[in-house]
């Protein structure tokens, strides 16, 4: 009889639980991009569902493509909401399927994803200091037709006394199929504990092709000739011009929240990415 009460009990607490997670899934804020898509999405949904002050949500849902589920967590960075987003843009590699009906309960059983961002210290030439944050990549690039010249030094110890190249880039494991792939990179399970550091069209040195590093590395890069070959730094989308050094390191202290439908886990698309041909 012990046993029976006590899984009545685990029961009762099941549907409980259930319940409370449920009416917790049923404060939802929308937020959508201004593609024509998204916003028709974004007035269906708020009609069907209603509408949320974000003040007063306990989920986001992000109406449009990777950009702006990009901007959407930057927005939020300090709020520590789960965000789901369902795609209205053209590859959607963060983003659900776009339906309208059964979003409760395609919220509460979703699986979470928790990323941290990288943090930017950037150092201009005319000694101002900037700060900002990337969830997919920090990248470098020359502005002009000279090739830069950046030297690289890992936790304090040089590693690359001179990279000759359009840029250089660090991407987290969840930006690594973006930008990162393209310029080459490798491809990063989402819990690997790594960055990818990648050259961009590197010239020298000839064989240097990136490295693998711990997300627990601090990264520094020096310009070289900085008023001959002038570089720019960009976090996501948040660029500074004029660098003389600039100082990369995954930020532990923010925790982002991505919620993707469980059979479409975002760790599940990353191993798909490594065997794609």
């Amino acid at each position: 009889m012990a046993v029976r009460s006590y899984l009545k009990k685990v029961r009762l607490c099941a549907v409980f639980w259930r319940n409370f997670v449920k009416m917790d899934a049923g404060k939802i804020a929308f937020v959508g991009s201004q593609a024509d898509s998204a916003q028709e999405a974004l007035e269906a949904l708020t009609g069907y569902y209603g509408q949320n002050p974000v003040e007063e949500a306990n989920v986001i849902v992000a109406l449009g493509g990777d950009g702006f589920m990009l901007e959407t967590l930057h927005h939020n960075m300090s709020r520590s909401l789960p965000i789901y987003g369902m795609n209205q843009g053209t590859v959607g590699f963060l983003m659900n399927e776009y339906q309208l009906h059964g979003l409760p309960e395609r919220i509460t059983t979703a699986h979470t994803n928790q990323i941290h961002p990288l943090r930017m210290q950037v150092v201009q030439r005319a000694g101002a200091t900037h700060n900002a944050l990337a969830i997919n990549e920090v990248s470098l690039h020359r502005q002009t037709g000279q090739a830069s010249k950046i030297r690289i030094s890992v936790d304090g110890k040089e590693r690359v006394p001179q990279v000759i190249c359009d840029g250089i880039l660090v991407a987290t494991p969840a930006g690594s199929t973006a930008y990162n792939l393209s310029a080459h990179g490798p491809i990063l399970p989402l819990n690997a504990g790594i960055l990818a550091l990648t050259p961009i069209s590197p010239f020298r040195p000839r064989r240097w092709r990136g490295a693998l590093l711990p997300n627990e590395a601090t990264l520094h890069f020096e310009i070289q000739e900085p008023f001959k070959r002038p570089v720019s730094a960009t976090a996501d989308a948040a660029e500074v011009r004029d660098v003389a050094e600039v100082t990369v390191s995954e930020a532990h202290d923010i925790s982002l929240q991505l919620l993707f439908d469980a059979e479409h886990a975002l760790e599940e698309r990353i191993l798909n990415e490594q065997f794609a041909y």
